[in-house]
């Protein structure tokens, strides 16, 4: 049974071994039954470094006793990892002066041969990270022993020959009730928060969603639905900077055929040197615009959205 457990991960592992699941809002939480042994004997205690130089080991330093999200990223990165940070950037600010209270957040790199402390605290203070958000590298060999473990290792072999094929995910979870979700930081920011601050019962974090305004209603277009998934984490629709610039009056500055390149290939504009794209990276702390691998159909939503009339100049 152990070498199996082993190589599925704490998904498989979960079921196996607990056979309860229960149901909460589209993803599966489990709970470790009494006298468990998924716990100090399951997870590697592998040590690892944060951006501030201190060791720590996983276990018994990062997850024991503590409610928490861990997410995977490297600081090269030009496609996912610059959302996700935002994303869960905005998570952070939602649970304000509960961050590195009651709840912590781990982004572990995959890239430990290049991302040393420095580079991770460079990237943390480029994103404006907050108090209780903890950024690590390590050895290659435990990052991916990790990965494994937690179920956030895609061994189809040909997914992990590239950095950039890496899973997107984050993987929630209270080690002392032996909870766990996972989900997409792309997620609904209120729900995310629910999940850290509720489903999980966090000890003194509220336990009530009372104070909380209700989900958003559901988006009336695609373009809107992108809007919210993509590019929300880093834009503002009015004209307040966030990672990025307010877009309100974007379709009204910006030459729609270069709008139609900078949201489809940002990476290309910047390779090029394209003057306008330089100048964004430069002003706004040089965070890379991911290139989303999005669709002709989905770059034309996204820009009818914006010539709707949400984000035009309002007179």
């Amino acid at each position: 049974m152990s070498a199996k457990i082993a190589r599925t991960g704490v998904r498989a592992f979960l079921i196996l071994l607990t056979g309860l699941a229960v149901n909460l809002g589209g993803s599966l939480a489990w709970a470790a039954p009494p006298g468990s042994a998924w716990g100090a004997n399951y997870f590697p205690n592998v040590e690892l470094v944060t951006q501030d130089g201190k060791k720590v080991r996983f276990y018994d330093d990062l997850i024991k006793d503590k409610v928490f999200a861990i997410n995977f990223i490297y600081t090269r990165c030009t496609d996912s990892c610059p959302l996700e940070t935002a994303a869960l950037r905005k998570v952070q600010q939602a649970l304000g002066d509960r961050m590195g209270k009651d709840v912590v957040f781990y982004s572990i790199s995959i890239d430990g041969d290049r991302d040393n402390p420095n580079e991770l605290k460079d990237y943390a203070a480029r994103f404006k990270v907050g108090p209780g958000w903890t950024f690590l590298t390590g050895r290659p060999e435990d990052v991916t022993l990790l990965r494994q473990k937690l179920g956030m290792y895609r061994s189809d072999g040909q997914a992990e020959k590239e950095l950039s094929e890496h899973g997107i995910s984050i993987l929630m979870g209270n080690e002392h009730a032996g909870q766990w979700i996972k989900r997409s930081p792309f997620e609904e920011t209120k729900a995310l928060v629910r999940v850290l601050g509720t489903r999980l019962q966090a000890k003194s974090v509220v336990t009530s969603t009372d104070n909380l305004e209700a989900v958003r209603a559901p988006a009336k277009s695609t373009g809107e639905a992108l809007f919210r998934s993509k590019c929300e984490a880093c834009h503002s629709t009015g004209k307040e900077d966030g990672l990025g610039p307010g877009l309100q009056g974007v379709t009204e500055m910006r030459d729609r055929a270069w709008l139609t390149r900078w949201i489809k290939t940002p990476d290309k504009l910047l390779a090029d040197k394209d003057p306008i794209a330089v100048d964004l990276y430069n002003r706004y702390e040089k965070i890379v615009m991911p290139n989303l691998r999005l669709s002709d159909g989905d770059v034309e939503a996204l820009i009818a959205y914006m010539e709707a009339g949400s984000l035009k100049v309002k007179n």
